[in-house]
């Protein structure tokens, strides 16, 4: 792996801790309702590019959590393949739907656009 890359995953890790820890305080003020108004609000806020790159991180992690299956039992026990796709698949989704939330429909129409070529 480059190693700008590691950079990249790492400050992505140390800012979504950070992000938790602050969301972690408004959980204990309001109601499990207000809160997801909250964050999907703030999701909301981000950036396009964010946006996109966060929907284009679900397809390693959909291709990751598949392909282990096709790893041996002798290298791999089906348990450790079945919790690794669960966590794996679970990213995938979690990226999906974030990445969709913070493009919107408007953002969600425009990346459709582009994949179709009509840039």
């Amino acid at each position: 792996m480059h190693h700008s890359v590691r950079v990249v995953y790492f400050y992505v890790i140390i800012y979504t801790t950070i992000c938790i820890f602050k969301f972690n305080s408004a959980i204990m003020k309001t109601s499990m309702k207000e809160w997801f108004l909250r964050f999907k609000a703030w999701l909301q806020g981000l950036s396009f590019r964010t946006g996109v790159i966060v929907l284009a991180s679900c397809i390693p992690f959909y291709i990751l959590s598949f392909t282990q299956m096709a790893i041996s039992s002798q290298y791999l026990a089906i348990e450790t393949k079945g919790v690794l796709w669960v966590a794996l698949f679970g990213m995938a989704k979690a990226c999906q739907y974030g990445g969709l939330t913070i493009l919107g429909m408007e953002g969600y129409k425009r990346v459709k656009g582009w994949l179709r070529g009509n840039r």
